[in-house]
């Protein structure tokens, strides 16, 4: 999961593995394979950095634990 804030200044979290597209025009606007969309105050670049940072950490994590 990762956190985010909605244009209202309410922060919530993700499940980024819903992720299908994002894109900027000009507010973040995320669509998930749900159908649901949202809108954030975080960058398109913002989203994906957090995304990559979620799934590195779990993945190592994963590595980890089968050592």
């Amino acid at each position: 999961m990762i956190l985010l804030t909605k244009l209202d200044g309410m922060e919530f979290a993700l499940n980024c593995d819903l992720i299908e597209t994002v894109y900027e025009n000009p507010d973040t606007t995320i669509h998930l394979t749900t159908g649901r969309i949202y809108i954030v105050k975080e960058s398109m670049a913002e989203v994906i950095e957090k995304s990559i940072a979620y799934h590195r950490q779990i993945f190592s994590d994963m590595l980890k634990s089968n050592y």
